[in-house]
């Protein structure tokens, strides 16, 4: 049995790996390879949250789940604010083969899944970067959409807290060599923005569809509830909307769920998941004029297939 902890996962999954292996769980899941329920979030007090997120990668191969508590009053302290171990097992006996940290995994792989996202539905000549927030999401996200679009020339960055929003940018001028403006608020930092990241655990809508301009791609990944959400409904409503996985996000995203209750938006509003667009089966971008809106809700297939790697070396 292995236990590879934060400090060796780190080490070995880097995102141009990580974002190899999304690839292959979108398109695994989507094939019908790979397998998964849908995941279970119980709320426990204060707020938290406290997850099992299980999944299947075929016969022959292996199985497991992430166990993971979300407390986002750690968010500018010592602590992540998600902590816990994937799980793994063989399936041929279901014998119990070894666990990773998962928060460098959930780190790690939900910026490589906005990278993969970002690579099939940004425009190729894409130029400037919007990050809302600057935590730890921030800065994964940053690395996967500095390896998908290269062309990136300039970055802004907002943050509620000002000096995250600081920190975040003389972190990542020294590591990318691009300038990091720090902007006084939302509207400052997505304007002109050709690829826009929220990475907040926003409880309301803040990302108004007049601040972002046509031909923009949106990942919106900082929440993950039915309540929840960082995208506006009319900007919902102006986009191309693509999930992760359409059963989650009919159950479970609050971008998708409440424009809907509103009659914002219907039922067939959402173009469909990155694994079609990946298999061909669902369209990508078609102009260089449509606003792409992925809302990621996190899969166990993600996690799973980065615990094979770091534990099974596959």
């Amino acid at each position: 049995m292995k236990i590879i902890e934060a400090q060796e996962a780190r080490e070995r999954l880097d995102m141009a790996t990580c974002i190899g292996l999304m690839r292959e769980a979108f398109t695994a899941l989507e094939n019908g390879t790979a397998m998964q329920p849908l995941r279970s979030v119980n709320t426990i007090p204060h707020g938290n949250s406290f997850g099992f997120m299980p999944a299947y990668l075929g016969d022959n191969d292996y199985f497991g789940a992430k166990v993971i508590t979300a407390f986002h009053g750690n968010i500018g302290t010592e602590y992540p604010s998600h902590m816990g171990y994937v799980m793994m097992f063989e399936s041929v006996h279901g014998s119990f083969v070894g666990m990773a940290d998962c928060a460098v995994i959930t780190e790690v792989r939900t910026g490589a899944v906005s990278g993969v996202a970002t690579d099939l539905l940004a425009r190729k000549d894409a130029k400037k970067l919007a990050i809302i927030g600057a935590g730890a999401q921030a800065r994964s996200h940053m690395a996967a959409m500095m390896i998908v679009r290269p062309s990136i020339e300039m970055v802004s960055v907002y943050d509620i807290r000002p000096e995250a929003a600081e920190k975040f940018a003389a972190e990542m001028e020294g590591k990318y060599g691009v300038p990091v403006k720090v902007c006084a608020g939302v509207q400052e930092a997505v304007a002109d923005a050709d690829i826009i990241c929220t990475v907040t655990p926003s409880k309301e809508a803040y990302l108004q569809k007049e601040w972002v301009k046509k031909g923009a791609h949106i990942n919106a990944v900082g929440t993950f509830t039915p309540t929840t959400r960082e995208v506006t409904s009319d900007l919902v409503a102006a986009s191309k909307l693509y999930a992760d996985q359409i059963a989650a996000m009919k159950k479970e995203a609050g971008e998708y769920l409440i424009p809907l209750a509103e009659g914002k938006i219907t039922e067939d509003h959402i173009v469909g998941s990155i694994g079609q667009v990946l298999l061909g089966t669902a369209p990508g971008r078609q102009s260089d004029e449509e606003i792409t809106l992925f809302d990621a809700l996190g899969l166990a297939v993600e996690d799973v297939i980065c615990g094979r790697y770091l534990v099974c070396g596959k």
